[in-house]
């Protein structure tokens, strides 16, 4: 009875874990001091997870960890798209969060803030990027107490959240050991990325020669989109960066994790491939 007892709490607890939110400053992130507004984001009758984020100041991560008996040991923190004016949180970040959780991986949904909405005064290259690298060194400073590999976390990000991965690819920096909070004392650098769609300025990136590997997706009918992956697939080439690319003839923008149909609709399935390649899946 006692063996089953615990069993059980192990369960719950887990349970529990499932779409917690965490706040990545929970004292206010830099850039949103003295903040009182309320964010807006819709939801819906069958979640108890808001489905679209419209305006955010309090950055943070929502929290899937994987059944016990499926855990790989690695985990991704997950951007969602929307142009900088909004998260499509839903489609792009708790459907990423089942498929990573259904192969084993810890998901961290990141709540970013938006450059692009109303009235905003943030900046996606400073508050969206410092909240993007927030959320890699808080997952590995709590590494230990969600089973996670410190050494395999990941940065995956769609749309707009590909914007964040590339500057996660090409930014990052191995922690501040002289700063009075211990998360920022860690590496904000990913051990992978995952690149799907990405939208940013030309020029805006530039790959550094200790850039993590990549994998890359997009569809060739998403024009504006395709150019921003191929330059970033050939800039990671020239650094000789362990990279792969996958360009579908068809699939629009924003078809996120489940496709339904075309060739577009095994895009995990190669993800999954690459992680096995890359020995991301042990």
């Amino acid at each position: 009875m006692r063996i089953l007892a615990g069993m059980l709490l192990a369960a719950a607890a887990i349970a529990a874990e499932q779409g917690q939110e965490i706040r990545l400053w929970p004292n206010g992130a830099p850039g949103s001091e003295g903040e009182t507004a309320k964010e807006v984001f819709k939801t819906s009758p069958n979640s108890n997870l808001p489905t679209n984020f419209t305006v955010v100041h309090y950055p943070s991560i929502y929290v899937f960890l994987p059944p016990q008996g499926k855990a790989n040991g690695g985990a991704v923190v997950v951007a969602p798209g929307g142009g900088h004016s909004q998260l499509v949180i839903d489609k792009e970040g708790w459907q990423a969060a089942q498929w990573l959780n259904d192969h084993g991986f810890a998901a961290f949904v990141l709540k970013y803030r938006l450059a692009k909405a109303p009235g905003s005064h943030y900046v996606v290259e400073r508050e969206a990027y410092a909240d993007s690298a927030r959320a890699m060194r808080m997952v590995r400073s709590r590494a230990k107490e969600w089973n996670v590999d410190p050494a395999r976390v990941g940065f995956m990000g769609f749309s707009a959240g590909g914007y964040l991965a590339a500057l996660m690819d090409t930014k990052f920096d191995s922690g501040n050991a002289s700063a009075s909070d211990p998360i920022e004392r860690v590496s904000s650098r990913p051990d992978f990325t995952v690149i799907v769609y990405p939208g940013y300025p030309a020029g805006s990136i530039t790959v550094p020669k200790d850039a993590p590997p990549a994998f890359l997706v997009c569809a060739d009918n998403d024009p504006s989109h395709v150019v921003t992956t191929v330059q970033l697939y050939l800039d990671l080439e020239k650094q000789k960066i362990p990279a792969e690319m996958h360009i579908y003839g068809s699939g629009g923008h924003g078809f996120g994790p489940y496709p339904k149909t075309g060739p577009v609709a095994t895009w995990t399935d190669r993800l999954n491939d690459w992680f096995r390649d890359r020995g991301i899946i042990k």
